[in-house]
């Protein structure tokens, strides 16, 4: 490799840490074990392997949290290479920083802060107890397309001379191009001696040529991941940077480890389905976070469309923005609600029985958390709700294939964070709730939807079926839907209502058997 190539040249690969978003911080040992053996053969300096943290609500995983054994085991595994971990200024107080940080100093080399432009101030003295532990100081500030308009923030940059080691410029969005990279490099230069790095997301997938800017403006060390992996649409890839590294810049690049664990993670993706598309591309283009586009897609809920009308803010076709209120012409007192699951199918034999039984009372109704199963549902001579989030408008097409013979009313939530579908042959019978106080997130869950009519009809018993949760250990996905609607579950014990799920479920509530309900 060539010595001091652009003034020393730094390559910083973060996929242990970015890539948590996919995995919640928990990675196979054997993949991780082949990762480390790459990153010693690659020209790679730094590797950052996650996050130290105090501790926070819900399940993250081992590489959140880095406890010494297992910064232990990855300095073992690259002894070769500076190990850095990341902080989170918004949960970070300087009071909890010597139970953080000292645990590290025997196999930690950097320590990087991931900052808001609006907190900088609250960063410097964090980064000089830091210094004063003898560790690398990086300072990743966020949301680098809107720095030319925070002057108060640039006028502070100078704070950090004599102090941080690296001033990383972060492409949050993912949509800088060329030219605003020079313009922010060239600015970031004129108010600091410190030396300069750059992250780069792939929205719009200019991660690449973002970084070659970058380097060409002097930037001295730069970010990457194996395959990209990291939240949203994920970084510039790291096998990429290489390939550019060693053809236009004549690094040493062993290409068969490069292909073996690009292989390796290859597979995590088919999984986890990082990259970019049209939600993230649209965007990174218009300054957008990318949390919301992260969890929209993830639990594949939304259909592309219905992100992408949602990030551009606009309607289209089959999209109504409000609705009359849903009205209260039965007083029920009975709720059966159904969900997506297999059981909702394989006991219908029973599950028919029991409703054509409490079927004879007229203050019962059936509310389809999914409209999976809405069409063998259909027969029953019953007031029935279909609650309409995410994909549930596209899904009620296909289940019927004349909607307009379909009289039952569509509800959708007060609250709607995007837009939902709603086929044209159903828009005189859709309804939205009113706004109620019965829950704080979530509102455009179906389940949450079937919770707020029952609540809204003021219901004093409900029966669920087909509620039969999710393996967690697949795939966060799942874990996430799963937690989301365990969530809603216990939020309902604050009611005075009476619930159980007659077929069987996953979830922490009461059971009963459908087959008890019938002769």
């Amino acid at each position: 490799m060539k010595k001091d190539f652009k003034n020393g040249l730094k390559i910083l690969d973060c996929t242990l840490r970015d890539g948590g978003y996919y995995t919640n911080w928990d990675f196979d040992e054997q993949l991780v074990k082949d990762y480390c053996s790459a990153m010693e053969s690659l020209p790679i300096d730094y590797v950052e392997i996650g996050y130290r943290s105090a501790e926070l609500e819900g399940y993250l995983g081992e590489y959140f949290y880095c406890p010494v054994y297992k910064m232990k085991e990855l300095k073992l595994l690259m002894p070769n290479k500076k190990l850095v971990i990341i902080l989170d200024e918004k949960n970070v107080e300087l009071e909890n920083l010597d139970d953080l940080l000292d645990p590290c100093l025997d196999y930690i080399s950097m320590i990087r802060i991931a900052i808001s432009p609006n907190n900088f101030d609250k960063a410097i003295p964090i980064a000089i107890r830091i210094k004063e532990k003898g560790f690398e100081v990086g300072f990743n500030i966020m949301y680098m397309s809107t720095w030319m308009e925070n002057k108060e923030f640039i006028n502070k940059i100078h704070m950090i001379d004599g102090l941080v080691d690296y001033f990383y410029m972060v492409d949050s969005y993912g949509g800088i191009l060329p030219n605003d990279v020079k313009e922010v490099a060239e600015l970031v230069k004129s108010k600091t001696n410190s030396k300069i790095g750059f992250h780069g997301h792939d929205n719009l997938e200019m991660g690449l040529i973002n970084s070659i800017t970058a380097i060409n403006c002097g930037c001295a060390i730069i970010d990457s991941t194996i395959t990209g992996m990291g939240r949203g649409a994920g970084n510039l890839k790291t096998e990429l940077l290489m390939t550019y590294l060693a053809s236009k810049m004549d690094w040493n690049i062993s290409f068969d480890v490069l292909s073996d664990v690009v292989s390796d993670f290859e597979k995590l993706q088919e999984e986890h389905k990082w990259g970019t598309n049209l939600p993230y591309m649209i965007s990174g283009a218009y300054s957008l976070p990318q949390k919301d586009v992260m969890s929209w897609i993830s639990k594949r809920r939304y259909s592309i469309g219905g992100i992408v009308n949602a990030l551009q803010e606009q309607v289209s076709e089959g999209d109504v923005v409000k609705f009359d209120i849903l009205p209260k012409e039965i007083a029920f007192k009975k709720a059966v609600i159904v969900g997506g699951g297999d059981s909702a199918i394989s006991n219908f034999k029973a599950i028919k029985s029991y409703i054509e039984l409490i079927s004879k009372d007229k203050d019962v109704c059936i509310i389809h958390a999914s409209t999976r199963h809405a069409q063998a549902y259909n027969k029953f001579i019953l007031p029935q709700f279909y609650c309409l989030a995410g994909n549930e408008g596209h899904r009620l097409q296909k289940v019927f294939k004349n909607l307009s013979l379909i009289e039952h009313k569509c509800i959708l939530p007060a609250k709607r964070s995007m837009g939902s579908f709603v086929p044209k042959e159903i828009l005189s019978h859709t309804f939205e709730l009113p706004t109620t106080d019965f829950l704080d997130k979530h509102h455009d869950s179906p389940l949450a939807i079937a919770m707020e009519i029952s609540v809204y009809f003021e219901i004093s018993n409900i029966d669920f079926i087909g509620f039969d949760g999710y393996d967690v250990t697949k795939n966060k996905s799942e874990f996430d839907i799963a937690k989301e609607n365990q969530y809603l579950f216990d939020k309902l014990k604050s009611k005075n209502i009476k619930y159980s799920s007659l077929t069987s479920t996953k979830y922490q509530i009461k059971e009963s058997s459908i087959y008890s309900k019938i002769k």
